[in-house]
């Protein structure tokens, strides 16, 4: 059974008990290894084999914050760059959301999601994305109807803060438990958000806006509002996922691997709030 729907952390391992980083006994992990009937001796490995500490829920917020801190500086230089020179957005879209993209595959569905400079290379590039299509969305998907593009930017920026400060409230309080069937449901939701983005965009090569998933209208408003919702219940199952490991005696370098998911669900965050933003700042 997948313990999240992030690819990142699909291979993760499930245990019983309570909790020891994000919440209490009554949410996540503890719910779910209870159900599953998980034991200790299933993380025998990690105690046995990990060369250095344990990691902990302070290694975790430490990795996440230099991730973090690294793609913020880079948004922000690409942003500048983009400003002075609109040229350049296009290539920084284009090159770092591909070189991100593949940096994201190459870490979800490879062992080198621990790896900080795989980590920190992915944040880079996201960080040239992200402050490129900040700039794109705020300065001519609406028109500069925002202030020296910066209204609709700050407005995305304290959406995703919120959102993912809720859902760390949502998931310590236990008010949502992640359970075997929500863990399916999201996994399929999800599934079926991607099957509906590439069929638009195949759609989009034969008619104008494909499916109308893009284009600013209702469907477009209801199908972002989708995504921002899929995006921040994910977070519950990141949450679990890392107490899991922390619950486990995980090594202390694997808490590169939860920032790298956490910064995956993060920026998917961001993007679709800046969308739904510019369709209703749109002329």
């Amino acid at each position: 059974m997948r313990s999240t729907s992030n690819p990142v952390f699909r291979n993760l391992p499930q245990q019983s008990g309570g909790y020891s980083a994000f919440g209490s006994a009554a949410a996540g992990a503890g719910y779910y290894g209870h159900q599953q009937g998980y034991g200790q001796p299933q993380y025998g490995e990690y105690q046995q084999q990990a060369p250095t500490r344990a990691m902990t829920i302070d290694d975790v917020v430490t990795k996440t914050g230099i991730t973090l801190g690294v793609l913020v500086v880079a948004a922000i230089v690409s942003f500048i760059l983009s400003a002075g020179n609109p040229g350049l957005a296009p290539l920084f879209v284009i090159g770092g959301g591909l070189i991100g993209f593949i940096l994201a595959m190459v870490g979800s569905f490879s062992r080198l999601m621990n790896n900080p400079a795989l980590v920190l290379s992915y944040a880079a590039f996201e960080g040239l994305f992200l402050g490129a299509i900040s700039h794109l969305f705020a300065n001519v998907a609406i028109g500069g109807n925002a202030p020296n593009g910066s209204s609709i930017i700050i407005q995305a920026v304290l959406g995703t803060i919120g959102v993912f400060a809720g859902m760390l409230v949502v998931y310590k309080t236990g008010a949502v438990r992640v359970t075997p069937r929500f863990q399916r449901v999201m996994f399929g939701a999800l599934i079926g958000v991607v099957v509906l983005m590439l069929g638009n965009l195949v759609a989009s090569f034969f008619m104008d806006g494909g499916f109308g998933l893009r284009t600013g209208g209702p469907i477009a408003i209801i199908f972002s509002l989708v995504c921002i919702g899929l995006a921040a219940f994910s977070f519950l199952l990141d949450f679990d996922a890392a107490d899991q490991l922390i619950r486990a005696g995980a090594p202390e370098k694997m808490a590169w691997g939860v920032a790298f998911g956490l910064t995956v669900t993060l920026v998917w965050l961001y993007v679709e709030i800046l969308r739904l933003l510019s369709y209703f700042n749109n002329d």
